[in-house]
């Protein structure tokens, strides 16, 4: 059967950003960032926000890049999100105040933060930096903002509604008052989660640790394998989880110069996402490559295959729907 593997392929270079895609948008430190949608809709606000492959996976994949000392305000989500860091230093940080607590990831680190808590995140490097989130369910909700920042983008001119939708006041006008987003009230604010940095770091898997959490695919002899959400199976081999969240998506690393998977069936839908190296991806017989920051969708109950094509070692991300 002849699939279009371009319908189903999101080459980075070629993914459409927004430039304001949330209520923050105009505020120092968050205005110099871009928002991509590779998978879904994700969380933007924006509602011309393009998607690049807007079929339904049981989870959503997007990407963030900023300037330097720029990112995201604290902000809360009610279903998974996991970041991968592509480039830069990222400083995370949580807490209403943004005081309870920090961590610093770089390339190749993974972090899964719980719902329910304020976390924001900014780049640290002197250079624009790049990381990919996956955020769980097909729709992952809406994101809530701390009284503080919703505040602070009013007076810039930037205001969230009832419906998810932004207003930017210096060139629209407000019509109805009542379907302005209000900040959480005081009472409102004590339903969230606290945690310390020691508790945050169970839930990161630094790139550097890489070695401590491998595990060798004795099937393929060739192959390293970190699992970090989520049961993996592959050929009747099983990887155990490293992070204890659920999230309704596994998330596993595949490392190797020579690396590589050969064909087996999922009936779920499946991604693979490129941190380094150039992976051939065989799919019911038609081949394609997909290079760092690239990603590719394998339709379901297509007979698959990857290998790792590169003179380096390359490491693939394998995303898994398991809701």
């Amino acid at each position: 059967m002849s699939i279009d593997l371009e319908s189903r392929l999101a080459r980075f270079s070629e993914l459409i950003p927004s430039n304001i895609p949330f209520v923050e948008g105009k505020l120092k430190g968050h205005q110099d960032r871009k928002n991509f949608s590779v998978i879904g809709p994700g969380v933007s606000e924006d509602a011309k926000q393009n998607v690049k492959i807007a079929e339904e996976h049981g989870f959503n994949i997007g990407a963030v890049s900023a300037a330097s000392m720029n990112g995201s305000g604290l902000h809360s989500h009610t279903t998974a999100e996991v970041f991968i860091i592509h480039s830069g230093a990222w400083r995370f940080y949580w807490g209403v105040e943004g005081n309870e607590g920090e961590i610093i990831l770089n390339q190749g680190d993974v972090a899964s933060f719980p719902t329910n808590m304020f976390r924001g995140f900014q780049n640290v490097s002197n250079e624009e930096a790049l990381m990919f989130v996956v955020l769980g369910e097909n729709d992952p909700g809406v994101i809530t903002w701390t009284p503080k920042l919703l505040k602070d983008a009013k007076e810039s001119g930037m205001v969230l509604m009832d419906d998810n939708s932004l207003i930017d006041t210096e060139k629209q006008k407000i019509t109805d008052e009542s379907k302005v987003i209000q900040p959480l009230k005081d009472n409102e604010l004590e339903s969230f989660d606290h945690y310390s940095s020691e508790d945050i770091e169970k839930f990161v898997i630094r790139f550097n640790d890489k070695d401590k959490y491998f595990v060798d695919d004795d099937h393929y002899q060739s192959n390293k394998i970190i699992n970090y959400i989520d049961q993996f199976n592959i050929h009747d081999k099983s990887f155990t989880p490293n992070i204890p969240h659920v999230t309704g998506f596994s998330l596993s690393l595949l490392n190797g110069k020579s690396a590589h998977i050969h064909e087996y069936k999922f009936e779920k839908s499946e991604v693979y996402h490129c941190l380094t190296g150039e992976w051939e991806i065989n799919c019911d017989g038609n081949k394609t490559v997909i290079k760092e920051k690239d990603t590719f969708s394998v339709p379901k109950n297509a007979l698959r295959s990857i290998r790792q094509i590169s003179d380096n070692d390359g490491n693939l991300f394998i995303i898994r729907q398991t809701n």
